[in-house]
């Protein structure tokens, strides 16, 4: 090797560390960035996402698209999402019925639900509420859970899917309140709302921001919520824990998510712009509107979070023998 080499081969091999502090610290986002959503357009993930899509859009100056790969209790989205680069081009909007649910009733899913993801923050809560067809002779919740009572068995209920948190929610309702009803499993919470608007079944648990327009309009009842708290958009509309079930607590929580090892630049600006999102006056407003809690927080906190939840969930799947198909 000539001297003239070796001199060019340690140039390269010196450029190599210098090269590598530029590309970590490359700007981003620099053209548009997609945030998949596993659920159908038109359900309240969906515009949650969209919402949240928007205001990502005005604090990067780039367009946060929003994509539906929706499936398999969102499973299919969750596997396209672990996939990709973890460059930040590609993000993923997650509901507890996926990260919390899913593992414990599909086997194999097709990636580690432990290591495929970047968990960066909560983004929003929304209450469920329990929903039925005006034909159901009941007009409160405590009604409603003796007519069911007293008919084992005989009363249908839909959900958003096997797995979904309002079949969850319903699942965790009959086990504390010692009710027995069939499920009817639809693909996404829109059409699960539609069916028990037209009547097919007869009880949902139906996320606020879809239930209270068609409250208002007086096709569907409105009989509690499944939060610890009222929701400020129906202060009338009492709790299940009020209404004599104890301890009784769900939601569909909303969290944002990348591929594994997404770099920490990338998740601390992320974790920023949704704290400055929720804590400002007027998107929090937003938010509230749509029936939703704004909630935010860090990687770490979300890390914990995620924890607790899959215990929560996964505990009621084993105690009520709930499977997937197969």
């Amino acid at each position: 090797m000539t001297k003239l080499h070796r001199r060019s081969l340690l140039a390269a091999t010196l450029a190599v560390p210098a090269l590598r502090p530029a590309l970590a610290q490359a700007p981003w986002p620099t053209r548009p960035v997609t945030l998949v959503n596993p659920w159908p357009a038109g359900g309240s993930s969906d515009t949650m996402t969209r919402i949240f899509a928007h205001r990502l859009s005005q604090a990067f100056g780039q367009n946060f698209v929003v994509e539906n790969r929706t499936g398999a209790s969102g499973t299919i989205g969750h596997n396209y999402v672990s996939q990709q680069r973890p460059d930040g081009y590609t993000l993923l909007s997650a509901t507890n019925s996926t990260y919390a649910i899913a593992p414990h009733l599909i086997s194999p899913l097709p990636y580690d639900t432990r290591t495929a993801f970047t968990g960066i923050s909560l983004l929003a809560r929304t209450a469920q509420a329990v929903c039925v067809h005006p034909s159901v002779p009941v007009t409160t919740i405590q009604e409603f859970l003796t007519y069911v009572r007293a008919r084992p068995g005989e009363i249908n209920f839909s959900s958003a899917g096997i797995g979904a948190s309002s079949h969850l929610a319903t699942e965790l309702l009959m086990s504390a309140a010692g009710l027995d009803m069939m499920h009817v499993p639809y693909r996404g919470g829109a059409p699960s709302a539609q069916a028990v608007l037209a009547g097919e079944t007869k009880m949902s648990f139906v996320d606020a921001i879809t239930a209270l327009p068609h409250r208002q309009a007086g096709t569907l009842k409105m009989l509690a919520v499944s939060t610890a708290q009222r929701t400020p958009l129906a202060q009338d509309v009492p709790t299940l824990q009020e209404a004599g079930v104890p301890g009784f607590e769900s939601s569909t929580d909303m969290a944002l998510m990348a591929p594994a090892n997404l770099p920490a630049p990338i998740v601390a600006r992320l974790t920023d712009a949704v704290r400055t999102a929720v804590n400002d006056p007027a998107f929090r407003q937003q938010i509230l509107s749509q029936g939703a809690e704004p909630v935010g927080g860090t990687p770490e906190e979300f890390a914990v979070y995620v924890v607790q939840e899959n215990e929560k969930w996964g505990n009621l799947i084993r105690s009520r023998n709930i499977r997937m198909p197969s």
